[in-house]
């Protein structure tokens, strides 16, 4: 069900071997829901946490610094320079689904800087902020300042890497895809990487030494800093027309992966097959 690909770039430098496989019938197990009281961000000893029509902050013991109400369900937080982005979720459905207002807040005192429109952000040091939004013709990432001013933009958008730039395994839900993992640069300029097969691959796995882990239609690639690929694991063959029927999922604990797809067999609609493999993850040559 598992076997090695080849590939070239510091990715290589990355393997994996298979430990357990399992495949069942029914639903992953996994939804993505935030435990309930689990902080949103956390920077320095504070805690972002949110809750219906409202965000948050607390100290280190738990006592609440300031209360800002907000008119959705906070989802995301990402703390720099001093500020606060949250990202929300609407009450009502509006033509990008529940999208709500994304605050810029002080984060000494929860006073709002910007009210600004993203489903998901990042950040870099020195209060700069990504917010990215796709649909309906847009497809598109800005960074603002720490006011909120509009720096820059990129015709691109998915799950935001950052490290000592910002990278973006692109997500455009189009059959056929134009993804790639990509890197945003200055004036607008995107530098594009390997192509991606799966229009919506799950959120990746960013190693310490900066490659991204991508689960890209049941196969496990590995992309460096520079953008150079590696096949590491092909697990699972998933049609290029119809990634639609895969949903996958990748976890890391120490140095294990967890990789989930959810497959909808096309003479079973409505029904799922879960297929689970643990791999070990280690330097060195791929072994599967």
């Amino acid at each position: 069900m598992a076997r090695s690909g080849a590939g070239s770039g510091e990715g290589a430098g990355w393997r994996v071997s298979a430990v357990k496989y399992r495949r069942r019938a029914g639903r992953p197990t996994y939804d993505g829901t935030r435990p309930a009281g689990e902080p949103l961000a956390r920077r320095d000893g504070l805690c972002v946490l949110g809750g219906a029509g409202e965000v948050r902050c607390a100290d280190p013991s738990g006592r609440t610094l300031w209360t800002t109400a907000c008119t959705g369900i906070p989802n995301a937080a990402h703390i720099s320079g001093g500020r606060v982005l949250v990202t929300t979720d609407s009450f009502d459905y509006t033509p990008w689904g529940h999208l709500g207002p994304a605050l810029l807040l002080d984060l000494a005192d929860g006073a709002l800087v910007s009210e600004l429109r993203g489903a998901s952000g990042a950040v870099l040091r020195g209060g700069r902020f990504f917010l990215g939004l796709e649909g309906y013709d847009v497809f598109d990432t800005w960074e603002h300042d720490r006011d909120g001013a509009l720096v820059d933009s990129w015709r691109s958008y998915g799950h935001y890497v950052a490290g000592s730039g910002i990278r973006v395994v692109e997500t455009d839900r189009s059959l056929p895809t134009r993804s790639s993992v990509v890197r945003l640069l200055p004036g607008g300029t995107v530098e594009r990487g390997p192509s991606l097969t799966d229009p919506l691959c799950p959120e990746p796995v960013v190693l310490a030494d900066g490659t991204i882990l991508v689960l890209d239609a049941g196969v496990l690639r590995a992309v460096d800093r520079r953008l150079g690929d590696t096949v590491l694991a092909e697990l699972l063959p998933v049609p290029p027309d119809r990634t639609w029927r895969y949903r996958g999922r990748l976890h890391r604990t120490g140095d294990r992966l967890t990789v989930t797809v959810a497959e909808e067999p096309e003479d079973r609609p409505g029904k799922h097959v879960v297929h689970t493999w643990t791999l070990a993850l280690r330097p060195g040559p791929t072994i599967v």
